[in-house]
């Protein structure tokens, strides 16, 4: 059972992480102040394949008009994406990604839609980049390509999420490898990859510890509830790398079986209190709730 004594021993164990200075940076007139305020980015999903239906829409103008709902529903971001990141789903080429993403990316931004594009593919980051979007949001590891894809959201003075893929991409894993700190393994993990995205010019970065549930080794519900539940809390010891965090909020559906829609804003506590910075998530009207309830509590203790 989740308790007040196991926070109390994460603090007490790692607590120096949780005042470590962290960088604010502005992206496309937005301004993204850690520590003081969290963001949402909504979802809109181009793939019949994935799993959360509320997020699925099967045309462009279907994506622009779920695009600006969301907006409208307190998303400071809206991540589009047209391949499903679950294992059994149908892979998406460069070209068809290309064809069904840049039609939205193009008229959301538009429209003064902040937009962020999943992807793992370099024609489609910067065809996307060109349309518009001011965040990659990317799904694939380390090596040139990686390499190619951040100096093309540098040039375009965009961002970038940092997935952690313990893999070539996020439909091509194994058994997912951390060892008994997976905090630490994935600080290890970022610090390469952040160097490389500065390296490469890139100035405005979150990094996201949690992609890849669908690891052959995180099948089993209570292995996988249990990792995830300890990535959210353990979050705050990465701020240590100087640069805001992203989660991707999941859905464990063993658990909450018919009310698995109330898996996301449950899982938004637990990234909340790991300090996450931005919460990507199907259920943003469900989750700035949980959001307004956090700062209720913020704005009591502040006036102690």
């Amino acid at each position: 059972m989740l308790d007040l004594q196991s926070l109390a021993r994460l603090v007490a164990l790692h607590g120096d992480a949780l005042d470590a200075p962290v960088r604010a940076f502005e992206l496309g007139g937005t301004h993204f102040r850690p520590g003081a305020e969290t963001h949402l980015m909504g979802v809109v999903n181009l793939s019949a394949d994935s799993w959360y239906r509320e997020s699925v829409v099967l045309s462009a103008d279907a994506a622009i008009a779920r695009g600006l709902v969301l907006r409208a529903s307190g998303a400071t971001l809206v991540d589009v994406g047209a391949e499903s990141s679950l294992a059994h789903a149908a892979r998406v080429g460069e070209a068809a990604q290309q064809s069904a993403l840049v039609p939205v990316v193009r008229e959301l931004s538009r429209q003064g839609v902040l937009v962020s594009v999943e992807t793992y593919h370099p024609v489609v980051t910067t065809a996307c980049l060109r349309a518009g979007a001011r965040v990659l949001n990317l799904t694939g590891g380390t090596g040139t390509a990686e390499e190619t894809m951040l100096r093309e959201v540098a040039e375009h003075n965009a961002g970038v999420i940092i997935c952690f893929v313990q893999g070539n991409n996020v439909r091509e894993v194994g058994d997912l490898e951390l060892g008994a700190d997976p905090a630490a393994a994935l600080y290890d993990y970022f610090a390469r990859r952040v160097e490389t995205a500065e390296r490469c010019g890139v100035s405005r970065i979150w990094i996201d510890p949690g992609l890849g549930f669908y690891y052959r080794n995180l099948q089993d519900s209570a292995t996988r509830i249990r990792h995830q539940m300890s990535v959210f809390l353990n979050t705050f010891r990465l701020r240590k790398l100087g640069w805001p965090t992203c989660h991707a909020l999941p859905h464990a559906f063993e658990a909450f079986e018919d009310e698995v829609r109330c898996a996301e804003p449950y899982f938004a506590v637990l990234a909340l209190l790991g300090q996450t910075d931005l919460l990507r998530t199907h259920e943003v009207t469900k989750v700035r709730g949980v959001l307004r309830a956090m700062r209720m509590w913020n704005a009591g203790t502040d006036a102690e």
